[in-house]
This record gives structure tokens, C-alpha cells and sequence, in this order.
């Protein structure tokens, strides 16, 4: 596969392409609006934190992470599932998990140049109340929050061309 080469650019269309495959997710798949928000996901609620990573393969290559409290984490799966979760369970990681999927699909599947250049990994879910994820050789870090209902989750995008 040929390099992309990301440019300052690259990094405002990825930022439109993001916000709109959330938004998609979403709404399609819970019936809410998800909007880009100011802030950050919380953290610390009674239920730790969630936060699921997909991998990035090809033209490109880094991690999609969506991220949140558990408590926001549990009206996502509440609202994909149609069932109220007790707490941070296997039917919340699973939803997780695949919301994130979903937004890295929607996400590179609305770039011309991704589409068939990129690949996804199966989503890791790591959930807690004390972790840190962190790519060490990304140059390109994207950070976005987005509120639905009255929760806030976040995503950051890591990611560099391929050498």
C-alpha cells in the first residue's frame, strides 16, 4: 500500500469525518444525538472507567480509543441493548466495544483514501478505576468530546502514515 502523507489538513477533515461517524453511530444505533461537547469524559464515577480500543492498519496506522465513566458507559449499552445494566458487566464492555468499532468503520469508511487502505483491529476493552492508555509514537493525537443525554464520552485518535 502507498503512504498517505498527513498534512495539518488531514488533521481538520479527520476532526469533520470523526464528529459526523459519531454522530451516525449514535443515532442510528441508540437514537440519541451525540455533539461535539466541551470537557472532557468523567472520571471517578462509582463504577470506574471504560475505555475501548480499536487498531488502526495500513495506509495509516495508530488506535481509535472511545472512552467514558461507567456510568455513561452503562446508558450506552442500556440504550443498544434495551436493558438497564446493574454495573460495569460483559453486556456494557460488549457494547463498548462495538460502538467503538462502529465509529472507527464510519469514521474511516467516509474517507475516500481509507476506505479500502485502512484496517481495523477487534475492539480491546479495558475497564477500572486507576489505568492510562497512551500511544508513544503517534504524531498525530486527536481529542474529542461528544454529549449524549447527559453524558459525555470521549475519543482520541492516534495516528501516523505509514513509512
Amino acid at each position: 500500500m502507498a503512504a498517505l502523507p498527513i498534512a495539518v489538513k488531514d488533521v481538520s477533515r479527520f476532526e469533520q469525518t470523526l464528529d459526523r461517524a459519531v454522530e451516525e453511530v449514535f443515532s442510528t444505533m441508540m437514537g440519541v444525538s451525540c455533539t461535539p461537547a466541551e470537557g472532557s469524559a468523567r472520571s471517578g464515577s462509582e463504577h470506574g472507567t471504560i475505555s475501548a480500543v480499536v487498531g488502526l492498519a495500513g495506509a495509516i496506522s495508530g488506535s481509535l480509543v472511545l472512552h467514558s465513566d461507567g456510568d455513561a458507559a452503562m446508558r450506552i449499552a442500556e440504550r443498544m441493548m434495551g436493558v438497564a445494566p446493574e454495573g460495569v458487566d460483559a453486556m456494557v464492555r460488549d457494547a463498548m466495544g462495538e460502538v467503538c468499532n462502529m465509529v472507527a468503520g464510519a469514521w474511516k469508511g467516509a474517507d475516500p483514501e481509507l476506505t479500502s487502505a485502512c484496517l481495523l483491529s477487534t475492539p480491546t476493552v479495558v475497564a477500572g478505576s486507576s489505568y492510562e492508555l497512551f500511544s508513544q509514537r503517534a504524531p498525530i493525537r486527536i481529542e474529542r468530546s461528544y454529549r449524549f443525554e447527559d453524558g459525555i464520552v470521549g475519543i482520541t485518535l492516534f495516528c501516523e502514515c505509514e513509512k
